[in-house]
């Protein structure tokens, strides 16, 4: 709730000022009229995330895991290249903080039944931008492609384990991401706000030495899939 208040406030003030600047009048001033019309350019963009996991189970388990989730932080820039009027490739390579929460049956401890899986990601998505016609001040937009994802948090190199309390992932994972937003031409620059969704090809966890360890023996795979919300500027 706290999330959706932050954004619905967030575009409330957006909107009110494109409204100052005639963004939505009825016959708006255009704004950088020929910015589109640039072959590159370039921009950053700010943002939040909410990551999960998805498990499949090799034997039905008594109960799943569950996982809980919160708001990281994400940073990155981007880089625009017009292949023509309505389709542009980008490459948008991100800082991405992240925290999940696992919470396993069967334990009678906390310290066992817990594990906080923290992630650090390194983020290269290129994708394919797919404009609508731009009307006035705004220009809708679709976006999808591929991303390969580093986790500077995986603990890959560890040769400890659940057993001593340290939950390891795989360093490098591969995804696809699929989104929309809008593009906001003000007075001095273009700002895009946009949610997109990253879903994970591949299964990222590393098991325990243990092939019947209670934490990673019955995990036929997990992975990462989020939401991103990032706000642009170009």
């Amino acid at each position: 709730m706290k999330k959706l208040i932050y954004i619905l406030l967030l575009l409330l003030g957006l909107l009110s000022h494109s409204q100052t600047k005639g963004i939505f009048s009825k016959d708006p001033i255009i704004n950088l009229e020929n910015f589109d019309k640039q072959r590159v350019y370039w921009g950053y963009f700010l943002g939040f995330n909410t990551y999960d996991f998805k498990f499949d189970y090799i034997k039905p388990p008594g109960t799943d895991i569950l996982v809980t989730t919160s708001s990281g932080f994400n940073v990155g820039v981007v880089g625009d290249l017009r292949l023509q009027e309505y389709i542009n490739l980008r490459f948008e390579p991100g800082l991405y903080y992240a925290q999940r929460n696992l919470v396993y049956s069967g334990f009678t401890k906390p310290l066992d039944a817990n594990r906080e899986v923290r992630s650090t990601y390194l983020d290269f998505p290129l994708l394919l931008k797919f404009s609508s016609k731009r009307v006035g001040n705004i220009r809708p937009y679709l976006v999808g492609g591929v991303s390969a994802t580093l986790n500077l948090a995986s603990n890959s190199k560890s040769i400890d384990d659940n057993y001593q309390q340290r939950f390891r992932v795989k360093p490098w994972t591969q995804n696809y991401e699929l989104g929309f937003g809008v593009d906001l031409y003000l007075e001095y620059f273009k700002f895009s706000p946009s949610i997109r969704g990253v879903f994970g090809m591949n299964d990222e966890l590393i098991r325990d030495n243990n092939p019947d360890s209670p934490w990673t023996g019955n995990i036929q795979s997990m992975k990462s899939r989020g939401v991103f919300v990032n706000f642009t500027f170009h």
